[in-house]
């Protein structure tokens, strides 16, 4: 037998199964994956320094399964016939992905491989909790190895080292160590690699978040403590990636107005512009005290941000501080939101849903404000979820509360934990109901009003963001964040444990479906087409006018339903602007 001269590493970014088992895998994605770029940036990296020594070949093979479809076995038939030693990295698996994670680890576990899984579960679990959780320790137990932590300061090195040895280690643990990200090598994917609905890429140019958001990961996998790039290593993953005609990107920071080199940022991006022509689009996490910061949203829509996605989560302050998200000022959210809207950008929200105060009535009641008094173009809803990894699931395992087993739901789109004030059934219907509420074709119509008054606004990109939004939610069942374009399923693809189905029963079920969604998918798009020829032959067009995109003045703390029909908006008032709030009203319940 031949001494292998090549190290194969496969870098998988898994999916989750659907309500019905199988994986959820499309022909085009809509979101790029960062952890795989990530890692490929380091892959690439540990290759050029020839970490293995000069005669072993290092490759490098980035694949996001939620569009491509994975076989073990074939991946270990080809690996054999090569003569390689394979390394298979599970990379970035949320707690959602974690069950089918391991289901592709014991295959390719079987095929003999090596394996190690990372991401926000592993990270997040080692870092919050005493003990292994038995479904890590499960992947312990059937040979695969764990990461927690960052793979930077030559820490993928090493992995690569002991499995050309065949010396993994059981677990690397580097929660506690984090590196510096300033100088290290950047994320990048090549282009035949990236699956997405536009050809789009990913970067960070900061982890950590100082804030203490309860319901929140990040923070206890990549610290409090923020950690930034530099504005050279930016400029040089925009001219990498302009060179293979990629020239949009999804910047995964959760704050970038924390990052204390914004600016220099932003400079860069528009001297690369003015200068060399290289125009990019971004799509930036910002909190809603961004406005705040000098020049942050003049410069920010200049260096080329276009879709802007605010940390809403809610509008009640009591919601807000329970979830001890106190940096969100309610007074504050129409002159922020306002401000990116007159600079031509797209604003997306995410909401929360579940808070121990709320019910579905005050739930909708929410939403029906937002919608007439926030100039909001998307609002994304998530249940609030105990994520394992965040303060709410460590509190609730050590109180002994009820959290749904079945890691696959941990998606934030279904309920896992119960509610001190809705019952089950509740909870879940007030979350369907929200959607149905928020995406309706009178109020999609107003959002693209709200652009079409503006020269540098784009009505007929409100229209579709919306209602791509909605139609995925309601076509395919899955949160819009994880669909894509053409869904796929494979027979024999289901979760162990749940029956292969007849050839008869579900290949005319997927396609007869396929073509009802298809055609479903049509007349949206003829609906789009009409509600958007509606608005742009308006003629009071240019001289649309409603309460969202109003100025701010102070008679509005007195007559908006923002300040005075929400739980706690009243003394946010009070603390927020030290004036006396108007007289005690109703409240939805």
């Amino acid at each position: 037998m031949t001494t292998p001269t090549d190290f194969d590493f496969i870098m998988i970014k898994p999916t989750h199964y659907d309500d019905d088992g199988y994986p959820i895998v499309w022909f085009r994605t809509v979101l790029p994956s960062n952890s795989l770029a990530a890692l490929n940036g380091l892959g690439r990296d540990a290759t050029r320094r020839q970490v293995l020594g000069p005669d072993v070949r290092i490759n490098l093979t980035p694949i996001d399964e939620c569009n491509t479809h994975i076989d073990p076995a074939k991946i270990a038939r080809d690996a054999r016939r090569r003569g390689a030693k394979t390394l298979i990295g599970l990379v970035g698996v949320q707690s959602n992905q974690y069950p089918h994670a391991l289901d592709l680890a014991r295959e390719f576990r079987d095929e003999g491989l090596q394996v190690v899984i990372g991401g926000f579960h592993v990270s997040g679990c080692l870092s919050m909790l005493k003990d292994i959780p038995p479904e890590i320790q499960e992947a312990l137990d059937i040979g695969c190895s764990i990461f927690a932590g960052e793979a930077e300061e030559g820490r993928l090195d090493q992995v690569f080292r002991d499995a050309w040895n065949d010396d993994l280690k059981p677990v690397y643990n580097y929660i506690n160590d984090l590196p510096s990200i300033a100088g290290a090598p950047t994320p990048w994917l090549p282009a035949e690699s990236i699956k997405t609905s536009a050809p789009w890429s990913s970067f960070d140019l900061g982890r950590g978040c100082p804030f203490q958001c309860s319901f929140c990961t990040i923070i206890n996998v990549q610290g409090r403590k923020s950690r930034f790039r530099s504005p050279e290593d930016l400029e040089l993953m925009i001219r990498e990636n302009y060179a293979q005609g990629i020239k949009a990107y999804f910047v995964t920071d959760d704050n970038l107005a924390r990052n204390k080199d914004w600016e220099a940022f932003f400079d860069t991006l528009i001297r690369l512009k003015e200068e060399e022509g290289m125009a990019v689009h971004l799509t930036i996490q910002v909190d809603t005290m961004c406005h705040r910061i000098p020049g942050f949203i003049d410069k920010a829509a200049k260096a080329g941000a276009w879709r802007v996605f605010l940390g809403l989560e809610n509008i009640n302050p009591d919601n807000l501080i329970a979830a001890n998200k106190r940096q969100n000022k309610i007074t504050e959210y129409r002159h922020m939101m306002q401000m990116w809207h007159e600079r031509g950008c797209f604003l997306l929200a995410g909401y929360i849903l579940g808070f121990p105060g709320d019910t579905k009535e005050s739930i909708l009641h929410d939403i029906e404000i937002i919608k007439k008094e926030l100039p909001v173009d998307i609002l994304e809803f998530f249940i609030l979820t105990p994520l394992p990894g965040s303060e709410d699931h460590l509190v609730k395992l050590k109180k002994g509360e009820w959290m749904d087993p079945d890691l696959n739901k941990y998606d934030l789109h279904h309920r896992v934990s119960t509610h001190p004030r809705m019952s089950n059934e509740e909870w879940e219907d007030a979350y369907q109901a929200a959607w149905d509420a928020y995406f309706t074709w009178d109020h999609m119509e107003t959002v693209a009003k709200r652009h079409a008054r503006r020269k540098n606004g784009s009505p007929r990109r409100a229209l579709q963001y919306m209602n791509e939004f909605r139609m995925l939610y309601s076509h395919e069942k899955v949160h819009t964040l994880e669909g894509g374009v053409v869904r796929r399923k494979r027979r024999r693809s289901r979760r162990p444990g749940m029956k292969i189905e007849n050839p008869l029963v579900f290949y005319p079920r997927y396609w007869v479906g396929s073509v009802v969604k298809i055609a479903r998918y049509a007349f949206g798009f003829w609906q789009e087409k009409r509600v958007l020829k509606k608005v742009l032959a308006a003629q009071d067009r240019w001289d649309y006018m409603d309460v969202s995109i109003s100025p701010p003045n102070p008679d509005e703390l007195e007559s908006l339903g923002l300040f005075n029909e929400t739980r706690g908006g009243h003394d946010a008032v009070v603390r927020e602007t030290r004036v006396r709030p108007p007289k005690e009203q109703t409240v939805a319940a």
